[in-house]
């Protein structure tokens, strides 16, 4: 499922039996309390984990969901720190656009979350809103794949 991506990476959904080594490389799922892991069985269980690996074993994953407006929508990229610059984060995007199954998929992230923005706009998202109130002090600014469209009046 590679496509342009880093030399030797390949992106792949992820198996049910791959939820500890994809905590092991998320430093959210690290943190005591977080429900990070517990959240990463669930989405192996539902197959919705892409995961993107070279020799060395697992880079990243990312998510795709269908419970945002019944809109295909990423709730999380991750890659591990030691991959990150690598173009890892902006693989696994390309793929999560070519795996959804819906007309329209979005993300979000928080508006301090600058190296996110930037790899999803090197990545041809679009910004389409920004909610306040979900993180204190911090709103969410919330990304269209590819651009806007009908936004006119």
């Amino acid at each position: 499922m590679s496509a342009g991506g880093p030399v030797g990476v390949a992106v792949r959904v992820a198996g049910e039996g791959e939820a500890d080594a994809l905590g092991d490389l998320d430093p959210v799922a690290a943190e005591r309390g977080s429900g990070r892991r517990e959240s990463i069985r669930r989405w192996c269980a539902e197959r919705s984990v892409l995961v993107a690996q070279d020799a060395s074993g697992p880079l990243g994953y990312c998510v795709v969901e269908y419970t945002f407006f019944e809109q295909g929508f990423v709730p999380m990229v991750m890659v591990a720190p030691g991959a990150r610059g690598r173009g890892v984060g902006r693989l696994l995007l390309g793929a999560a656009a070519r795996a959804c199954m819906t007309p329209k998929l979005f993300t979000s992230t928080n508006l301090s979350n600058q190296p996110m923005h930037r790899l999803l706009l090197r990545a041809g998202w679009s910004p389409a809103g920004l909610v306040h109130g979900l993180d204190e002090g911090d709103p969410e600014v919330f990304y269209l794949h590819g651009p806007l469209t009908g936004t006119g009046g």
